[in-house]
């Protein structure tokens, strides 16, 4: 359907959406709800891209290309407009006199949305939306931004409730654009403006069957914030006839703080939680905190998901290691996805990171990954850190090493000889399959230093 028809009336485009959005699209998988399936089959979700709205860079289509040459299918995009970067457009119309008109869309914006959408099915890319970023209205981005009253010929300061600016961090919560809804501010004003944005943005994502939607990127904000968006998108869906999956991205770096709890505690409400914040703990308490949350809704599973995974020797959130690190120990410890997070806080597409997702794919696709279970149980001889193991005791074992080591598995479930291969990580090269006898602990010893995985099947 092209651009031109999208701008008829909603209810004609919502009747269109219900007609042709696909039975088979995202979705929690039926036979194992920690995961995702799509197009009717399992799927893990593995990502890394280099920007942050991703369907505002100018070689998109080059960038997904990219990702899904390395077995890639998992990006994020926030639905941001920050004009500093030299090529984002902003989601209203401009007039001559340099002002927006809020009642009016910029089609270039919704141009770039779609194309992120269509594109990314076309390559079997699962897209998770990110509708509001708190960091686009505060300090330097608030000076731009199309709501700041000076920027827009729609209200005034004082009709509005918005100050000139912002010059905290927005964990200081100090921007009255996030209290709008009916249960905490009410300002019925720009709620109506923010409505209008959201229905444009879901009479083009509800057409794809590729989309999962998270309300807010890391924010320490009220509940009830992210809890009307959640439950508006979802009526929206329901209206159309659609299944749509939502969650909350909550800033606290301990997933037992209790801002988490809004996600966890309520599967009615999110139907997914994104964990990504983990991802500033390192090493073995990173793993540790991820299983405990696990555990926490093992009464009724949903897939966890982290969509941000910190780690760059650019940044300040732990180095590339870090980051490798992370990301294997997500997919070992039973997550649904893992994605790198765009630099310089994250490795983004980065050789390295093309090299994990790569092998990561490689290792997976010969494994039911589906079936399997944190498994360091299995692991003696092992000490912090050194070895993690993803298992279905009896049928198939993967363990991965950090950086090289030496343990005993546990693989007297099964009898008989098993067939040993070493995945050498960064090269994304296979080494020559063994066969061995699995007879009670079987010594896995890593062919050199370095990042390693094997698989024991």
């Amino acid at each position: 359907m092209g651009f031109a028809r999208r701008t008829l009336l909603a209810v004609s485009i919502i009747s269109m959406a219900a007609a042709t959005a696909p039975a088979d699209g995202i979705d929690i998988c039926r036979d194992h709800p920690r995961y995702w399936q799509y197009e009717g089959r399992p799927v893990l979700l593995l990502g890394g891209t280099r920007d942050d709205s991703l369907f505002q860079i100018p070689d998109l289509k080059e960038h997904l290309d990219l990702l899904a040459s390395v077995g890639g299918n998992y990006v994020r995009n926030t639905m941001s407009a920050r004009l500093d970067k030299g090529f984002e457009v902003q989601a209203f119309a401009r007039r001559d006199d340099g002002k927006y008109d809020l009642q009016k869309w910029n089609p270039e914006y919704w141009r770039r949305f779609e194309n992120l959408l269509t594109w990314g099915a076309e390559r079997d890319i699962i897209v998770q939306i990110e509708v509001w970023d708190r960091f686009d209205y505060s300090r330097n981005n608030w000076e731009d931004s199309p709501y700041n009253p000076k920027n827009n010929v729609n209200y005034t300061y004082a009709e509005s409730g918005f100050a000139e600016q912002y010059p905290h961090h927005p964990g200081r919560n100090d921007q009255p654009f996030f209290f709008t809804t009916p249960k905490q501010r009410n300002n019925k004003r720009i709620l109506k403006i923010q409505q209008r944005f959201v229905d444009k943005m879901l009479s083009i994502s509800l057409e794809h069957g590729n989309v999962l939607y998270c309300m807010d990127n890391e924010t320490s904000g009220e509940p009830a914030w992210g809890a009307y968006w959640a439950r508006y998108i979802q009526g929206k869906a329901k209206a159309a006839g659609v299944k749509v999956h939502t969650t909350e991205m909550w800033d606290a770096w301990d997933l037992a703080h209790p801002e988490h709890n809004a996600t966890f505690d309520h599967p009615e409400l999110y139907s997914f939680v994104d964990i990504s914040q983990n991802n500033h703990q390192k090493k073995q308490a990173h793993w540790d905190n991820a299983q405990k949350q696990r555990r926490r809704i093992a009464g009724k599973p949903r897939p966890l998901n982290s969509v941000k995974i910190y780690g760059a020797d650019t940044g300040r959130f732990g180095g590339g290691r870090d980051a490798m690190e992370r990301f294997w120990r997500n997919i070992f410890g039973g997550l649904a996805s893992s994605r790198f997070h765009r630099p310089d806080s994250g490795l983004g597409l980065s050789a390295p990171a093309q090299a994990n997702i790569k092998s990561m794919r490689m290792l997976t696709d010969k494994m039911d990954v589906f079936t399997c279970e944190p498994h360091n149980d299995l692991l003696s001889q092992r000490e912090s850190n050194e070895a993690y193991c993803l298992a279905h005791p009896g049928r198939e074992y993967a363990v991965y090493f950090p950086d090289g080591g030496e343990v005993v598995l546990d693989a007297s479930a099964k009898s008989g000889q098993v067939e040993v291969r070493w995945l050498d990580v960064m090269a994304s090269k296979w080494e020559a399959p063994q066969r061995v006898k699995a007879a009670g602990g079987l010594k896995l010893t890593c062919p050199s230093k370095g990042y390693w995985a094997v698989l024991v099947k």
